[in-house]
């Protein structure tokens, strides 16, 4: 065994031991069970998240941190139920990694990413999923959900030849949204809404571009540039209630050349 790994497997132990000692220990992780902790559990991942987007490597190993001590924790309360511990995680995923990947472990040749993504799909079913799309929870944000649904279903073949047709299907949607709001329905405004949602999800996919990333960078951009907007105009002594039109469009215009 190489040092890098015996140092990895030694930091691993460790803090194995600790989690043990807080558990016995201390009187709030004493108290935490695995629905106390599920709330925690997204905001560390939507730091991890965050952290990532920023590239902000620090920031990824200490929100890594704080994710791998929630699932050391899951399986502490785990082993605690006679239910599993944590060499029943690492194992259970090694040997779905395993099953999931013939074409290192076995005789299967694969041409590209996209045989490999399709033979997944085909092993889950396999393995008893009643539908492709069984793996992606209900509790995803809809933007995510939409965009794993749409991958998973193209992963077997349900998918359109080119970009073109997506394209299309997007004027289409649109289409069907203004007539709906002609006529102000606003429950059909609502449905062909996310329809065109939906459809602009599939042409990131085509387009080689997550879509959760880039709304989240847009989200970013219309933050920085909108605080930079208030920090000017409180400079100017001006009052943002009382902005004109064309006053806020030269608060965004110097802000954007200001922050990009």
């Amino acid at each position: 065994m190489n040092k890098m790994r015996t140092k990895q497997l030694k930091a691993l132990d460790r803090l194995l031991t600790i989690m043990d000692e807080l558990r016995e220990g201390c009187p709030w992780d004493k108290k935490q069970t695995f629905q106390s902790l599920r709330h925690l559990t997204i905001e560390e991942t939507y730091e991890l998240s965050e952290a990532l987007l920023e590239e902000d490597l620090d920031g990824i190993k200490k929100e890594l941190g704080d994710v791998l001590l929630h699932i050391i924790f899951y399986a502490k309360i785990g082993s605690e139920k006679n239910a599993f511990d944590i060499g029943d995680v690492a194992h259970s995923i090694t040997e779905k990694l395993i099953q999931r990947h013939p074409h290192i472990y076995g005789d299967v040749t694969v041409k590209d990413e996209e045989d490999v993504k399709r033979n997944w799909e085909q092993l889950k079913l396999k393995e008893g999923n009643k539908s492709v799309l069984s793996g992606v929870p209900k509790s995803l944000p809809s933007l995510v959900m939409a965009s794993r649904m749409q991958d998973k279903a193209a992963g077997i073949g349900f998918d359109w030849d080119s970009i073109a047709g997506v394209k299309e299907k997007i004027k289409e949607e649109l289409q069907e949204l203004e007539y709906e709001v002609t006529l102000d329905n606003k429950e059909k405004i609502e449905a062909e809404l996310g329809d065109v949602f939906f459809s602009l999800v599939n042409y990131a996919r085509f387009l080689g571009v997550n879509p959760d990333d880039a709304l989240s960078s847009s989200n970013n951009r219309f933050r920085t540039r909108f605080m930079t907007m208030e920090s000017v105009a409180a400079s100017q002594q001006m009052s943002l209630n009382d902005l004109t039109p064309d006053q806020w469009e030269l608060l965004w215009q110097t802000a954007k050349k200001s922050v990009g």
